[in-house]
């Protein structure tokens, strides 16, 4: 039997090893129903991710499906989905969608929804929706043991199964349900929930100092919300390490994050895993191996560094399709996956129902095109990392992986990267929607030789000990199979002007220190 997908180390040095070996996740995320038909994946999903340069795909798996009855479970969809991931030459990363996704209780089985009485609701009192004002929303509250239980016992025997079925570990990692939190008010105020709501803080969660007392008297304005981020925690802890039980595969969460204008409940779910609730979500939930970040705000790099804190390993299972997301998270953070969202609708031509719902959306034209030329930058990455990747794994673990972006959220548009030998300056042309954005990664390969990979800026190379640095030799190219293969060699003008296009590129670069 092959060994079990682990997530060994912290922080940047962090590893996602599948058969004993680092694995980079170059992947991305199909849209949210794909899954749900074998036949849909064979005919839109499959065929454009094909020469992608992927090497795994998140795609879901729903309760409703491999439950449609309870107890009476159905793998029909699961196996199929290995099937196909197999002869495509993929890994998975499974997304259970169970009790919650997005907020919501919308993909829990038909049995689940009709009985109001043994599954119950949450009850909002606050809400910026009027239409929720007061009322049961559409999300199962993770106070409701017996939802919780149902849920835990139906991942436990999805994971069961694939313990049976996936000997070879297609499947190398699972986000427990998706998005979790409360949209539509800020707490449940149903009358168990106010119950708990004016009960002593549980034991867990009070400091040494003397912290005790109701949620209102410890958190104070953030009561409501730590009340909720609590028993999300602890109702995905029950669920994912009944899961765990079974195979303990990698298993984690991914969050919506905060957003303006900064209300939870209303602009994101609140009591998520956000990087504000991270202490009670590590103290309740001890199972979960990783908190992975959906991007879509601009402070692409705030964010990160936010995920990164208690060397926690970064995985970014939804984001926008620009390479210098992918290279700048890969550089600074060492991240084991970067996953952008709807992956197999990047070329809008080849899937009409996307192009189909962009224009109902009346979505211009050039956002559909900039959708897809962003993509076939972030697959050019793809392609010129995935033969380098014991580079990358060999500079990473030596401290000589570097990353820097152009970030959407930053008034500066230039920026400086210290190496172990000397400093980088990187300069960026402005913002424009029209064009990639601009960042990249570097890799120092010995003294005064070293690559960057990056797209739409320029570099400049300084000595730190007031030495002249000449370039020797300058070459574009590529890697196969490890093994450097030379393009241009740029050791013209270009020497003294080290620009990157609208293109994802790579060069080499071998150093001169004169005094």
């Amino acid at each position: 039997m092959n060994e079990l997908p682990i997530i060994a180390g912290k922080g940047k040095h962090a590893e996602l090893l599948v058969n004993g070996w680092p694995f980079l996740m170059r992947s991305g995320e199909i849209h949210n129903s794909s899954a749900s038909s074998l036949a849909y994946m064979d005919k839109h999903v499959w065929p454009a991710l094909r020469g992608r340069h992927m090497n795994s795909v998140l795609a879901p798996v729903y309760w409703e499906c491999v439950e449609p009855q309870e107890g009476s479970f159905d793998f029909t969809l699961v196996d199929g989905l290995l099937a196909q991931a197999r002869r495509e030459g993929m890994r998975l990363g499974l997304l259970w969608f169970g009790l919650w996704k997005n907020g919501e209780s919308s993909y829990v089985p038909a049995w689940v929804k009709e009985d109001r009485e043994r599954f119950k609701y949450v009850r909002t009192r606050e809400s910026g929706y009027p239409e929720y004002h007061g009322r049961t929303v559409f999300t199962i509250s993770p106070l409701c043991d017996d939802a919780i239980e149902a849920d835990a016992k139906a991942f436990a025997t999805l994971t069961a199964h694939l313990r049976e079925v996936d000997q070879e570990h297609t499947v190398i990692l699972i986000q427990v349900e998706n998005e979790v939190g409360l949209l539509g008010g800020v707490r449940d105020y149903s009358p168990e929930a106010e119950n708990r709501f004016r009960s002593v803080v549980p034991h867990e969660l009070t400091d040494p100092a003397g912290s005790f007392g109701t949620w209102q008297e410890v958190y104070g304005e953030y009561a409501d919300e730590a009340f909720m981020a609590w028993h999300y925690a602890r109702a995905v802890e029950r669920i994912a390490s009944a899961g765990k039980a079974e195979l303990a595969l990698p298993m984690g969460v991914n969050a919506w994050l905060e957003q303006e204008p900064w209300t939870p409940g209303d602009a994101y779910p609140s009591g998520g895993p956000q990087a504000k609730n991270f202490a009670i979500w590590s103290t309740a939930a001890p199972s979960l191996d990783f908190y992975a970040p959906d991007i879509y705000v601009p402070a692409f790099r705030d964010v990160l560094r936010e995920y990164a804190q208690g060397d926690r390993p970064i995985l970014i299972p939804e984001t926008r399709t620009e390479a210098a997301f992918y290279l700048y998270a890969l550089g600074a953070y060492g991240a084991l996956c970067f996953s952008p969202f709807g992956i197999e609708g990047v070329d809008a031509d080849s899937h009409e129902a996307d192009a189909q719902t962009m224009a109902l959306l009346k979505i211009p034209p050039e956002v559909l095109t900039a959708v897809k030329r962003n993509g076939l930058q972030l697959f050019a990455a793809y392609e010129l990392t995935e033969s380098m990747e014991d580079i990358l794994n060999s500079a990473r673990r030596q401290g000589r992986l570097y990353g820097f972006l152009r970030d959407g959220a930053a008034d500066s548009d230039s920026e400086t990267v210290e190496l172990a030998d000397l400093s980088v300056d990187v300069l960026y042309g402005p913002p424009d929607p029209a064009k990639p954005m601009g960042g990249g990664l570097i890799v120092e390969l010995g003294d005064y030789e070293l690559l960057v990979l990056a797209i739409r800026c320029v570099v400049r190379f300084r000595s730190r000990d007031g030495q002249t640095l000449e370039v020797l030799n300058k070459e574009e190219g590529r890697f196969e199979k490890g093994q450097w293969i030379r393009g241009r060699i740029l050791n013209g003008d270009e020497r003294y002007y080290h620009s990157f296009g609208d293109q994802v590129t790579l060069h080499r670069f071998k150093l001169l220190p004169v005094s």
